[in-house]
């Protein structure tokens, strides 16, 4: 076998000009690929961060055609408290979850005595909610960014509406809702912030203390619209709301259909399909790379086996079995394979912490400044650089089984 390596090896040498072409093509496909994953991947997961830590959360559980009507706010399908007590019981006991915040949510009607529009409120304990989408805090134009800015008798306001209405924090303003019996009822409060709008559904959302919701609504009960939850590990993201529905599945309607519904992000936000966007053009750049490959190769292949059929024919007269002819031009497109595999991850990734150095800022959403981190997985890494390895060697086989078929006497006599 290490004959063969240093065979294959100096065949590579006597064709500089081509082993060095197909190299180039093999490192610039790789290093593309490798730069565009990591450059993609940062900006797919500052968007998923934005969307999930500033107002989605990672995943949400509701009463069953909650979602279907989440247009209407529907207050009769809020989670009742004995349901929101088998929902605190699986939460507290999975390792899995970071943090949980618990929604009172409805629409009403905002005026500053002069002017009134409409506005989504939600309720919420300023604790659990600032634990469970800490990037909200981040979202503050005016006010304290704490958890004071959401006291009882305080309103978080959406910039769009402040600026339409011109008030600022400290003002004072009227919230009016209509709750489940159909009663009206209206609360004062002062402005304790101002958020910029959030990256997907939000952008007239209101925040207030989740005892102010119910006397608003004029709610007796401890009922819930939705309960946001917040996760350790992202990547775990299916297999916790998997197991969480699976832990809550058991609960049904006399119909014996579910009574909750486990949502992730990807379910409840439409930049869902931006990220998918992304994946599915990565997946394509990896075919395109797989295609430069295994014509580079090929190509390379199927003339050296032409341009040393007389060669063949020789070693093949001198007694060298078929296979080992075989495996020498197999060899050959996998050395060339793995060369160009690992000198395009060297570049590639130097490239990769390169601009982690620079640290290129750039705007995303209502948040400026933020910094580019590229960054690639080991099983990217692992995966891409397998696959042009084998790639290579299956590129190989067609012209290495015909060179290894070949009758030395029609070879000798090739001209």
């Amino acid at each position: 076998m290490i004959n063969v390596v240093k065979i294959a090896l100096r065949n590579l040498r006597r064709y500089k000009r081509r082993t060095q072409l197909t190299l180039a093509l093999i490192v610039t496909g790789m290093v593309f690929f490798l730069v565009f994953s990591s450059v993609t991947g940062s900006f797919k997961n500052a968007m998923v961060g934005e969307v999930t830590g500033s107002f989605l959360g990672h995943i949400q559980i509701h009463q069953r055609g909650y979602i279907a009507s989440i247009d209407n706010l529907p207050l009769q399908l809020n989670l009742q408290p004995e349901q929101v007590k088998i929902i605190d019981q699986v939460l507290d006991q999975d390792g899995a979850v970071a943090a949980f915040s618990k929604r009172v949510k409805f629409g009403g009607a905002f005026s500053n005595y002069k002017q009134t529009t409409n506005i989504r409120i939600n309720g919420v304990n300023p604790e659990q909610e600032f634990a469970t989408c800490p990037q909200l805090l981040s979202r503050f134009v005016e006010g304290s960014a704490d958890k004071s800015s959401l006291e009882r008798g305080k309103i978080l306001v959406p910039e769009l509406l402040a600026h339409g209405l011109k008030i600022k924090a400290g003002d004072t303003a009227v919230v009016v809702a209509t709750n489940e019996n159909g009663s009206v009822n209206g609360k004062t409060f002062v402005i304790g912030g101002i958020l910029s709008s959030a990256t997907g559904p939000g952008g007239r959302d209101g925040y207030i203390h989740i005892d102010d919701a119910r006397e608003l609504l004029r709610m007796t009960d401890n009922a819930v619209s939705e309960i946001v939850i917040r996760i350790n590990d992202f990547g775990q993201l299916d297999k916790v709301r998997n197991r969480l529905f699976s832990a809550v599945a058991s609960e049904r309607t006399q119909e014996g259909k579910p009574i909750f519904e486990v949502h992730t992000w990807e379910k409840l936000s439409p930049f869902s399909n931006i990220a998918k966007m992304i994946d599915v053009m990565t997946f394509f750049l990896m075919l395109m790379l797989v295609a430069v490959v295994l014509i580079s190769i090929m190509n390379v292949m199927i003339m050296a086996v032409y341009e040393r059929i007389r060669e063949i024919g020789t070693i093949a007269a001198m007694g060298t079995q078929p296979r080992r002819i075989l495996a020498l031009f197999i060899t050959e497109g996998f050395i060339m394979g793995a060369l160009g595999a690992l000198l395009g991850l060297i570049i590639g990734l130097s490239i990769i912490f390169g601009l982690n150095l620079l640290g290129i800022s750039y705007s995303f959403g209502r948040q400026e400044a933020l910094i580019l981190q590229p960054t690639i997985s080991f099983s990217q890494v692992f995966v891409i650089s397998g696959l042009v390895t084998f790639v290579s060697v299956v590129a190989s086989l067609q012209p290495a089984w015909k060179a290894s078929k070949m009758e030395p006497i029609e070879a000798l006599g090739h001209v």
